[in-house]
């Protein structure tokens, strides 16, 4: 694709995303504005209903005091006529007391056991019922006789506590719900005159346009209201009582849920939600919404009138127009669009076509130059910014050509140094491997073929496997550390040659890096190390012979003397023939120090082969504090640990770690002969497990503390001097140190460090024999 096409599509892209947003943005505009518009339109037609209620009413509340004075009035009219007992009064005597009335049906209640029950009626519909009464009449019958004010709601003020009339509830169509009726009782007659309207009656009551005329010629006026709902909040809280006020709709007075209007686009859930916040808001709260696959807009409009309970009025608003309109004006808007667009795409060729051509040229020549032709130029004119880089690539050409020159002469130099440098390489006593960071062979010299018995063509480009099964754990940590940037140098360990054989080497790994100082690689010098570790493994047999021949001789010299008792007592026995228990008592302790001296010697010059596992040292801990309790109680001594709760596993030889820590401890036990503390902590320090011990005696001077350790010297009339350098040898068995420390009159105090096996290798099996090769590093 020419520059010519990416530039006018490029500019038609922009141009056409400039028209698309101006389209989104006319949109919206549009929508919003006409959504306002309804929205205003909705709360002028609120105001008016609202206005509408508020005049119903008023004369409501007219019309309901004028009926209860009424019904008073004929109440009072019907007892002058009628005797006090009900047993003496017939239906012609109601009959002439209504016709003289000339407004109300009457009947009579009498109160029996249980409750109320009708005994006589003027109305024809209504005959004596032999039930007792349980609705509003009952009650309100008790509530009259009784002189209580639970239905105080419903008591007429002009009767005072001689008459009852029942409460009247609004209605959209009608002024008062004229089912109306009410209870006189002066207490002097044994019943209770109940009056109600006729029908004729109450139509007479009934004057003016209602709020049910006024709803009508709003949604006439406007055919996009769909519905109009007047909500009472409280009541709309709950779908049921939507639900069974959705079924009422039509009968005047009979919900106080749907206080006007109706209900039949029914969304309780969203319409709820909506009635709550505008009550709490006190704002209108306009929801667009689809309503029976028909979009809509819903306005919610809070009023509170003065001493009543607030409302909200719900009108349904048809969105087609709105969508029509929005419409009409989005294709009027993308017909201008489109004409914009084909005008700016001519507008645009023209220019591309303009712009290009110098650009072409300076292509041309580029790509002569490409070839290898670094002697073309660019014939400049002008000064605008193609003039400039055409001059810029004058001068790229001649930087080209001069760079060319001094890359051919670097070349040569860097060909003859790297021809010095493989014969080096090559000639070189030591193994030399670079690998990869996928440990893939990259180049070798003749040395490493020599060791390892691999020629040049058969390793490069392959992975060789010269690590031995038991330390390619130990090699992948090695290679995490390499990985890291960690160089490693003399390491001794153990490969494998092509032929299966195994050869000591020690090996020196360094990262190679790249220009942006990543690893790209590994450079290995490996040296066979068979010949010297052969002498130095003479050297160390030699070192162990004079030492055991040291402890020879110190356990002849510590073995004579129990020898030379012996000889006594049974010469002394030999002579008297006699068996003195005494003699055989100190003969057999005798032998048993002589027994003693041989078994550490013997555990000191060749420790047998145990096998290490992973094992929590806080119990090994305890378990020989618990076995040198009792013994400790006897030397008036105490012991006090301080043990961390954290698991504390080591790589460890259970029974040879019991063998130290009873060692040590009944040497500080016996190192306090009049008693005292033993302060015992095992805690984490580092990568190491911490074990110290502390105790209270005499100490030792700096001239005992440098002969600790030695064969044969203890301070104990009954020691070997033997128990310490063989807890020595066992802490360095499992990689860790023992030290101490030691004041006159102060105390001793033992620290030991052994590795952590969160951190620590298994040291494998300990006290393996001399000469025999460690697999490791």
């Amino acid at each position: 694709m020419s520059i010519k096409q990416k530039l006018m599509m490029i500019m038609s892209v922009f141009v056409l995303g400039i028209l698309l947003l101006n389209l989104i943005l006319n949109y919206y505009t549009v929508g919003n504005s006409l959504q306002r518009d309804s929205q205003s339109k909705m709360l002028l037609a609120a105001r008016q209903i609202e206005g509408s209620v508020e005049r119903n009413r008023s004369i409501s509340e007219k019309i309901r005091r004028q009926a209860d004075y009424n019904l008073l009035m004929a109440a009072r009219m019907a007892a002058l006529q009628l005797n006090k007992d009900y047993r003496t009064i017939t239906r012609e005597d109601l009959e002439q007391a209504s016709r003289m009335t000339d407004i109300v049906h009457i009947s009579i209640i009498v109160r029996e056991e249980g409750g109320f029950r009708i005994v006589e009626s003027s109305d024809p519909r209504q005959k004596a019922e032999a039930e007792l009464l349980t609705d509003t009449v009952a009650r309100a019958a008790e509530d009259l006789l009784s002189g209580s004010q639970a239905h105080a709601s419903g008591q007429s003020e002009a009767g005072a506590d001689t008459f009852w009339s029942s409460p009247t509830t609004d209605s959209a169509k009608h002024y008062a719900y004229f089912e109306k009726w009410g209870m006189y009782s002066d207490h002097q007659r044994n019943y209770i005159i109940k009056v109600s309207f006729r029908d004729s009656a109450a139509q007479q009551l009934e004057a003016g346009p209602s709020l049910e005329d006024t709803l009508q010629q709003i949604l006439k006026t406007d055919p996009r209201y769909l519905e109009i709902t007047g909500i009472a909040p409280a009541a709309f809280s709950s779908s049921a009582q939507v639900d069974a006020a959705v079924r009422k709709a039509g009968s005047p007075g009979s919900s106080d849920t749907i206080l006007f209007g109706t209900y039949t686009l029914n969304q309780w859930n969203e319409d709820s939600a909506a009635v709550e916040k505008a009550i709490r808001t006190g704002d209108s709260v306009m929801l667009d919404s689809r309503v029976q696959e028909k979009r809509v807009l819903k306005s919610f409009m809070p009023f509170y009138p003065e001493g009543r309970d607030p409302y909200v009025i719900r009108i349904v608003l048809d969105y087609q127009n709105i969508s029509s309109l929005i419409q009409e004006l989005l294709f009027s808007s993308i017909i201008i669009s489109v004409v914009l667009l084909a005008v700016v795409i001519c507008g645009i060729y023209v220019l591309a076509g303009y712009f290009t051509r110098p650009i072409q040229s300076i292509l041309e020549k580029v790509n002569e130059m490409a070839s290898g032709e670094l002697d073309t130029r660019l014939d400049v004119k002008g000064k605008d910014e193609l003039a400039q880089l055409g001059s810029r690539i004058n001068v790229m050409a001649n930087n080209l050509s001069l760079y060319t020159r001094w890359l051919k002469q670097m070349y040569e130099e860097n060909r003859a140094v790297k021809d010095h440098l493989e014969s080096v390489i090559n000639q070189t006593a030591d193994a030399i491997c670079v690998t990869d960071t996928e440990d893939v062979v990259v180049r070798v010299n003749k040395a490493f073929e020599d060791l390892y018995g691999w020629d040049k063509q058969s390793v490069i480009g392959k992975r060789l496997n010269v690590i031995p099964e038991e330390l390619k754990g130990e090699y992948e940590e090695q290679r995490q550390r390499l990985l890291e940037g960690e160089s490693i140098s003399s390491t001794e360990s153990i490969h494998l040659r092509r032929d299966g054989s195994r050869v000591e080497v020690s090996i020196s790994i360094s990262p190679i890096y790249d220009e942006e100082d990543g690893i790209n690689g590994f450079i290995s010098v490996i040296r066979d190390m068979t010949g010297r570790n052969r002498m130095e493994e003479l050297l160390r047999r030699s070192e162990k012979l004079t030492t055991v021949g040291q402890l020879a001789a110190g356990v002849a010299h510590e073995i004579r003397n129990p020898l030379t008792t012996l000889r006594g007592f049974l010469q002394l026995q030999q002579q008297t023939g006699l068996l003195n228990p005494k003699h055989i008592e100190l003969m057999l302790s005798e032998l048993n120090r002589i027994n003693l001296i041989v078994g550490e010697f013997l555990i000191l010059a060749k420790p047998q082969a145990v096998q290490f596992q992973k094992t929590d040292i806080r119990f090994i801990l305890r378990d020989v504090i618990s076995l040198l309790d009792s013994q400790a109680h006897l030397y008036g001594v105490e012991f006090e640990t301080q043990i961390t709760d954290q698991p504390v596993p080591v790589f460890c030889e259970e029974n040879q770690l019991k063998q130290v820590f009873i060692n040590l401890l009944k040497n500080a036990i016996e190192a306090m002969p009049g008693g005292g503390h033993i302060f015992i902590e095992l805690c984490l320090s580092g990568e190491n497990v911490k074990i110290v011990i502390k105790d209270e005696g005499t100490g030792m001077s700096p001239d005992v503390l440098a002969k600790l350790g030695e064969p044969f010297f203890t301070k104990k009339a009954s020691g070997t001097g033997l128990g310490l350098m063989v807890s020595q040898r066992i802490i360095q068995s499992h990689n860790g140190l023992l030290d101490i420390e030691s004041k006159e009159g102060e105390g001793t105090t033992v620290t030991i460090l052994l590795p952590w096996a969160a951190h620590a290798e298994n040291p494998g099996t300990a006290g393996a024999p001399e000469g025999e090769l460690q697999s490791g590093v």
